[in-house]
C-alpha cells in the first residue's frame, strides 16, 4: 500500500512540475497553478499587451524612440530589452535606457527594473535612399505577485523621413521633436543646480499671472485687510511670507510624492466635502469683513498659543501659513508644463532633492507677486475711518467670489451661474446702480455707480442665460446663437475607461485627439472656451476623432486613464495616429492659445508621419 501511495505522490509531483514549467503564449492570461484547480491568485493576470503597452516612432531621420506604458503591479527588466533591424543595409545602435529601480528578483537576483513607464532611444545607421525600417523588439516583464511572462517579440515597420534636412538644422529638429515638459525634464538632467533653481523661479513668476493663481490674491489680501488699521508694513510682509512659504512647501512635498508614486494629492483634495468646507471658510471670512462678527480662535486657544510663544504675537502668522498650505492643495491643482517636467524628472531618476528644490523654487516664484501685493497692501491701506470699512467690504465680496469659484467644481452649472449672477447684482445695488445720482456727487461716487451698472447688467445677462438654458458664465447667451444653427465649439465624444479609448482607437483609420479635462481645472476651461471654440481650430480638428476624458470625479477608472499615459493630472492633450499609437512628442500640457495650437496641428504629420 505504501509503495502505491509513494508512486501516486511522484505522479502528482511530476504533473505539478510540468504545469509550472510549461509557458503559454504571451497573449494568454496564465497562472500555472490554476491548471491544478488551485485559485492561488484571486485576480487574472493582464494580457501581455495590456500589462506592457508598447509603441515606437521615428523621432527624427536618424533617431528611433520606443515607449512602454506599464500597468500598475507590473515591471520590465532593464537587461531584457533587445532591438535589431530586419532591413538590409540599416543597423541600429544599442538602446539608450534611463536608470531603473534596483530590485531583488527571484529570477535574476539583484537587477534593474522599470515601473509605470520607460522610454528608450537608438540611432539609425541608414543609407539616404532608405524609406522604411522593419525592426524586431524583444522585452520581458513580470507581475509583482511573482509570475513572469515569457519574452515578448514585436516586429513592426516604420516609415523613414528624408535625410535632406538633418545636417542643415539639427538643433531645431531636436527642439521640434521634444514636448515642452520633456525639454524641461532633459534640462534638469543637464543644467547645474543653481541654474535649474533660477529657471524654475522664473517659471513660477510667469505662472503667477495665470488664472490658476489669481484666486490666491484675494485670499492673501483678505488676511491682511482683516487686521484693519493695526497692520504695519513689517507685519504685512510677515503674513505674506508665511502664506507663500507654506504654500511653496506644500506644493513641493506633494509634488515630490506625485513624482515618486504617480498620485496627485491635490486631485484628492477636490472631494466635494473638502471643497464645501473650504468654501464655507471663505464665506465666514467674507462675513467677518462685512463687520457681522470678528473671526478669531477661542480665547482659551489664544492663551495657550501665547504661553507657548512666550507672549509673542505669532498666531496670525500661523493662520496665514495654514491658509497658504490649504490654498496650494485646493485652489491651484492644475498641471503646467514646468510642473510636469519636474515630475517627469523625479519619476525617471528618483532624484527628489533636485526635483524638490526645483518645485520649491517654482512655488516661491508663484508667490513672489503675492508677497509684493501683500506687503504693499499693508503700506497703502488707510489707517482708520470709513475707507477701511469700504476696503474690507470689497475684499469680502472677492472672498465670496472665491467661494463660488470653488463650488463650481461640485454644483450643477446652472446653480453656480445663478450664484455668480447674485454675486454681481447685490454689490451693484450697494454701489448705487439703481439709485439716482446728483450732479454734485463726487468722482468716486460716479465711478462706483458706473461699475455698479456694469455689474448689474452682466448679472441680469447671467439670469437670462440661466433661464434660456445656458451653462456658460463667460458666454451666457451662446445658446441663442447655437439655436440659430451656429456651431460654437468642437464636438467631443466622452470616454470613461481604457477599454472605451481602445475601442475608439481601433474603430477608425484617422487621427484621434484625446483631451484630459476636469471641472476644477482652470486651464482646461481656458482650452475649452478659448482654443476649442476658435473657428480655425474647429476646422482643423474636423478631420480628427476628438475624445474627452473627464477626470473630475477622480474615480478609479479616471486614475487608470491618467496612469496609463503617465500623467499627474489635467490639462493634457494627446494625439494618436491612424494605427492607434500615441505620438508621444506631440503631447500638450497646460493651456495653449489658438494660434499655437493650430501651428502644432500643422506640424503633427511631420512629427509622427
Amino acid at each position: 500500500m505504501a509503495r502505491h501511495m509513494a508512486r501516486l505522490y511522484r505522479l502528482i509531483f511530476l504533473w505539478m512540475t510540468v504545469c509550472i514549467v510549461w509557458a503559454p503564449p504571451a497573449s494568454a492570461q496564465f497562472d500555472p497553478l490554476a491548471k491544478l484547480g488551485l485559485p492561488l491568485f484571486q485576480e487574472q493576470l493582464l494580457p501581455a499587451d495590456e500589462a506592457f503597452h508598447f509603441s515606437a516612432e521615428v523621432a527624427d531621420p536618424e533617431t528611433l524612440r520606443l515607449d512602454w506604458q506599464i500597468a500598475d503591479g507590473y515591471y520590465l527588466y532593464r537587461k531584457q530589452f533587445k532591438i535589431k533591424s530586419l532591413t538590409p543595409g540599416i543597423s541600429l545602435a544599442r538602446l539608450q535606457l534611463p536608470p531603473g529601480k534596483t530590485k531583488q528578483d527571484p529570477e535574476y537576483g539583484t537587477t534593474e527594473v522599470y515601473y509605470h513607464q520607460v522610454s528608450a532611444t537608438t540611432t539609425i545607421d541608414r543609407p539616404a535612399t532608405a524609406t522604411s525600417l522593419t525592426l524586431e523588439v524583444r522585452y520581458q516583464g513580470c507581475a509583482d505577485r511573482g509570475v513572469c511572462y515569457p519574452p515578448i517579440l514585436k516586429t513592426l515597420t516604420l516609415n523613414l523621413p528624408s535625410l535632406s534636412n538633418v545636417t542643415s538644422d539639427t538643433t531645431s529638429a531636436d527642439t521640434f521633436l521634444l514636448t515642452e515638459q520633456d525639454e524641461i525634464a532633459q534640462a534638469l538632467k543637464k543644467q547645474g543646480f543653481w541654474l535649474t533653481i533660477l529657471s524654475f523661479l522664473g517659471f513660477g513668476i510667469l505662472l503667477a499671472f495665470t488664472p490658476c493663481c489669481f484666486p490666491m490674491l484675494p485670499i492673501l489680501s483678505g488676511i491682511i485687510v482683516g487686521h484693519g488699521h493695526s497692520i504695519t508694513t513689517a507685519k504685512a510682509f510677515g503674513l505674506s511670507l508665511s502664506y507663500v512659504l507654506m504654500s511653496a512647501l506644500t506644493y513641493t512635498l506633494f509634488g515630490i510624492l506625485a513624482g515618486v508614486f504617480g498620485a496627485n494629492l491635490q486631485v484628492a483634495f477636490q472631494n466635494p466635502w473638502i471643497i464645501s468646507i473650504f468654501s464655507a471658510l471663505f464665506v465666514a471670512l467674507a462675513l467677518s469683513m462685512f463687520g457681522l462678527y470678528e473671526l478669531q480662535m477661542p480665547s482659551s486657544w489664544q492663551s495657550k498659543l501665547a504661553n507657548l510663544r512666550g507672549g509673542k504675537q505669532g498666531g496670525s502668522f500661523i493662520n496665514a501659513g495654514v491658509l497658504g498650505a490649504l490654498s496650494a492643495l485646493i485652489v491651484g491643482p492644475c498641471v503646467a508644463a514646468p510642473l510636469a517636467g519636474a515630475l517627469i524628472y523625479i519619476g525617471q531618476t528618483g532624484d527628489a532633492v533636485l526635483g524638490g528644490a526645483a518645485l520649491f523654487a517654482l512655488g516661491m516664484g508663484m508667490g513672489l507677486p503675492l508677497i509684493v501685493v501683500g506687503t504693499s497692501a499693508g503700506k497703502m491701506l488707510p489707517r482708520a475711518g470709513l475707507w477701511m470699512n469700504t476696503v474690507k467690504s470689497v475684499f469680502g465680496v472677492l472672498l465670496l467670489g472665491v467661494a463660488i469659484w470653488l463650488l463650481e467644481r461640485i454644483l450643477p452649472p446652472a446653480a453656480t451661474m445663478f450664484l455668480w449672477a447674485v454675486w454681481l447684482i447685490v454689490p451693484a445695488i450697494y454701489l448705487g446702480a439703481g439709485s439716482p445720482l446728483s450732479e454734485e456727487a463726487s468722482h468716486s461716487r460716479k465711478l462706483g455707480k458706473a461699475l455698479g451698472i456694469v455689474m448689474l447688467s452682466y448679472g441680469i445677462l447671467l439670469l437670462i442665460g440661466v433661464a434660456a438654458g445656458s451653462r456658460d458664465v463667460l458666454r451666457p447667451l451662446h445658446v441663442l446663437t447655437a439655436r440659430s444653427g451656429i456651431s460654437e465649439s468642437t464636438e467631443f465624444q466622452r470616454i470613461a475607461s481604457i477599454g472605451e479609448l481602445e475601442r475608439h482607437l481601433q474603430s477608425g483609420n484617422r487621427w484621434v485627439m484625446l483631451d484630459f479635462y476636469a471641472d476644477w481645472c482652470i486651464s482646461c476651461k481656458e482650452l475649452e472656451h478659448n482654443t476649442f471654440t476658435d473657428p480655425k481650430v474647429r476646422q482643423a480638428l474636423s478631420s480628427m476623432a476628438t475624445l474627452k476624458a473627464d477626470v473630475t470625479a477622480n474615480a478609479e477608472s479616471d486614475q487608470e486613464l491618467l496612469q496609463k499615459f503617465n500623467l499627474i493630472g489635467p490639462p493634457a492633450v494627446l494625439f494618436f495616429d491612424p494605427q492607434g499609437n500615441e505620438c508621444r512628442s506631440a503631447r500638450l500640457i497646460g493651456f495653449v492659445p489658438p494660434e499655437q495650437f493650430l501651428a502644432h496641428l500643422q506640424q503633427l504629420q511631420q512629427r509622427c508621419g
